[in-house]
């Protein structure tokens, strides 16, 4: 398996588990997405998580990466792991959003300091497997975005 279809694979089984109950034989229900999409307007990361999924696979709706990306993007923000990690794998891939290494490392970074168990292990390889083909720069870029974005986030929560 290559790098990018491990990296595809692995993101869209970091919430597969997020829709079982909502998909079922591979259709998305209109009211379930419906509410799935009140609920992530309403804030709420694992539902804008599940969206980016939905949007991703074009689970009960037209696939539209770029529609996957804001979703993950919102949730992300939120500090949801699955959403970061899935986040990173679209910059690696260059889905939705243009090729990009060192948003794909930073995003993969926060996501695995917040994971566990086989998917921190996962996450992690993957992310260092990818490390070892950027610049040093680039690595020290990726570094200092994901403290900086750590940072604001606990600085934004402590308020």
């Amino acid at each position: 398996m290559t790098q990018r279809h491990f990296a595809r694979w692995f993101g869209a089984l970091g919430l597969t588990l997020v829709l079982v109950g909502m998909v079922s034989q591979g259709t998305t229900s209109a009211q379930t997405l419906a509410e799935t999409q009140q609920r992530a307007n309403e804030g709420d990361a694992h539902a804008q998580a599940t969206l980016g999924f939905v949007y991703e696979n074009g689970e009960g709706v037209p696939e539209n990466l770029m529609q996957a990306v804001v979703w993950y993007r919102i949730a992300a923000d939120q500090d949801y792991a699955p959403a970061q990690a899935n986040l990173g794998v679209m910059y690696s891939n260059g889905q939705g959003v243009p090729q990009d290494d060192v948003e794909a490392h930073k995003w993969l970074s926060l996501a695995v300091s917040s994971l566990t168990g086989d998917r921190q292990k996962g996450y992690g390889e993957y992310r260092n497997a990818m490390a070892k083909q950027m610049t040093p720069a680039q690595l020290a870029e990726a570094q200092r975005l994901a403290r900086e974005w750590q940072a604001a986030f606990e600085k934004q929560q402590a308020e």
